[in-house]
């Protein structure tokens, strides 16, 4: 009788997860989350580090750096202002499970400044990552779930950190903000002779000459 039990409960279970046209359950997923950067138009950054704290409390030193996604389209609008688009490769943080907070230091190129910072990040936003791989777009169940959860951190002059992550729609959704505050060692942690990893492109330039650097507006 118990071994009936069982299997009609195991029946049923299945008859709803398959009733369920969002359910995600059998589609392919990473056991990872990746991790990507991005900056205002024209604001380039280069990424020196970063670190992930995840919720069991382990830390995950070197998770990504270098360049962070934007762009220099010379269209005469003050593009810069604000963020126009959540995007950009990312990098797998192997070995993590979800992040509670952050870490990142990077290079203001326009600024010729050195920022760090921890950001928290909120439960909420853990919530977005799991269902994003556990459950198909109300829109478009018919699509596979998203393969990899993803975390943005937008790196704006002023030392703004701007967190994002994807939806199962792939719709960015904002779930925090923190102030950095600057590397008093400077660029390369005082390393490379104060020398920056580049200089300001000529592009950048001429948009800052135009417009200036829209502080506030991250």
């Amino acid at each position: 009788m118990k071994l009936l039990v069982t299997l009609i409960c195991a029946l049923f279970m299945t008859g709803c997860q398959s009733a369920n046209p969002l359910s995600a359950k059998n589609d392919p997923k990473s056991e990872w989350w990746e991790m990507a950067f991005i900056e205002p138009d024209y604001m380039k950054v280069w990424v020196e580090d970063s670190s992930v704290q995840d919720i069991t409390g382990k830390v995950f030193s070197r998770t990504g750096g270098g360049t962070a996604a934007g762009g220099e389209p010379e269209d005469g609008t003050e593009s810069a202002k604000g963020w126009k688009g959540v995007g950009g490769s990312g990098r797998k943080v192997v070995g993590a499970d979800l992040p509670i907070r952050i870490y990142v230091r990077w290079q203001s190129i326009v600024e010729q400044k050195t920022w760090q910072a921890w950001v928290d990040i909120p439960e909420e936003a853990r919530q977005v990552m799991v269902s994003s791989t556990n459950q198909r777009c109300l829109q478009t169940p018919d699509q596979k779930a998203r393969y990899m959860a993803s975390i943005y951190l937008g790196l704006a002059p002023g030392g703004v950190v701007q967190v994002w992550v994807r939806d199962s729609c792939h719709h960015p959704l904002k779930v925090a903000r923190a102030q950095a505050e600057i590397e008093t060692l400077g660029p390369s942690q005082g390393k490379n002779q104060g020398r920056y990893a580049y200089p300001v492109s000529e592009k950048s330039q001429r948009y800052i000459e135009k417009f200036g650097i829209p502080y506030g507006s991250w």
